[in-house]
C-alpha cells in the first residue's frame, strides 16, 4: 500500500432492521492504490460504498480523507471532496444528449459555459463516446452506458473513484478497454480506485490490494494472489477452482 493513506474507513457498521449488512469494517486505502472489493451476494460490498459516499449514514464507525471527516456528510459535500462513485444501475438523463449528461455532472465546477462545454466532450472522447456525444443518452447500447456512467464521474476530476461493477454485463472485447482506461487514470492522473467486481480475471489484473467481505464482515486482505489463494476466501466465494473464476 502508498505509504500516505488517502481514504480512512474505521469500525464502519450498518444495519437493517437488526439485520447487519457491515459489522466493524476497516480499510485503508493509499493514494493511487488500486483495490478491488469481492465477496458473495450480498456481503455488503454495495452497502460499504453507499456508506463511504454518503448515501447511508453508518451507524457505526468514521470516513475520513485526507484527515478530513466525511461520516454522514451528504453525497454532494463527498463529491465536492473528491469522492464519487459510479452505480450498477444506469440512469442518464434520456432527453440530454451524451455530453450534455456529462456537462451536468461537471457543473459544480464553476467553469463557463464555453470551458464546461470543452472539458465535458473531452471526457466523452477519453472514455471512447466521440461519435456519440451530440446523440441522445437513449441510442447508446450497454457497453455505451457504462462509459457515460463513467464519465459522468470523471467529469468531477476525483481523487476517489468508486466503481460498482463498472464491468457488469459486458461482453470481453467490451471489458478490456474499460480496464485499459481505469489502469491510465491511476498512471496518468493519479486517480485512487475502489471497485466491486465479480469477474476475477479483472481483479487479479488491475488490484494493487483485494478486501473480500463476507456477511458484512471483512474475512480476508492482501495481494490477489494471497486473496485467491486463502481458504477461508475459498470456501466463502470463490468454490475450489478459483483460478477458472474469470468471468
Amino acid at each position: 500500500m502508498a505509504a500516505m493513506s488517502l481514504l480512512r474507513i474505521s469500525g464502519a457498521g450498518k444495519s437493517f432492521r437488526g439485520l447487519h449488512a457491515l459489522s466493524d469494517v476497516d480499510l485503508e486505502v493509499g493514494e493511487g492504490e488500486i483495490v478491488g472489493i469481492i465477496g458473495p451476494n450480498g456481503a455488503g460490498k454495495t452497502t460499504l460504498f453507499n456508506v463511504v459516499c454518503g448515501a447511508l449514514k453508518p451507524d457505526t464507525g468514521t470516513v475520513t480523507l485526507d484527515g478530513r471527516d466525511l461520516t454522514g456528510a451528504s453525497p454532494d459535500r463527498i463529491a465536492r471532496a473528491g469522492m464519487v462513485r459510479t452505480f450498477q444501475l444506469m440512469r442518464p438523463f434520456t432527453s440530454m444528449t451524451v455530453v450534455q449528461n456529462v456537462s451536468l455532472a461537471a457543473q459544480h465546477r464553476r467553469m463557463s459555459a464555453k470551458r464546461l462545454y470543452e472539458h465535458s466532450l473531452a471526457v466523452v472522447e477519453r472514455v471512447g463516446l466521440g461519435p456519440w456525444a451530440h446523440r441522445l443518452a437513449t441510442e447508446l447500447p450497454t457497453a455505451g452506458l457504462k462509459r457515460l456512467e463513467l464519465a459522468r464521474t470523471l467529469a468531477m476530476r476525483p481523487r476517489v473513484l468508486l466503481l460498482d461493477e463498472v464491468l457488469a454485463g459486458l461482453v470481453p472485447a467490451e471489458r478490456e478497454p474499460v480496464l485499459d482506461l481505469l489502469a491510465e487514470l491511476r498512471e496518468q492522473d493519479g486517480t485512487t480506485l475502489l471497485f466491486i467486481e465479480h469477474i476475477m480475471a479483472a481483479v487479479m489484473r488491475l488490484s494493487d490490494r483485494v478486501l473480500v467481505l463476507d456477511q458484512g464482515r471483512v474475512l480476508a486482505t492482501g495481494a490477489p494472489e494471497e486473496v485467491t489463494s486463502d481458504p477461508r476466501v475459498i470456501d466463502a466465494y470463490l468454490g475450489e477452482e478459483p483460478a477458472r473464476v474469470d468471468s
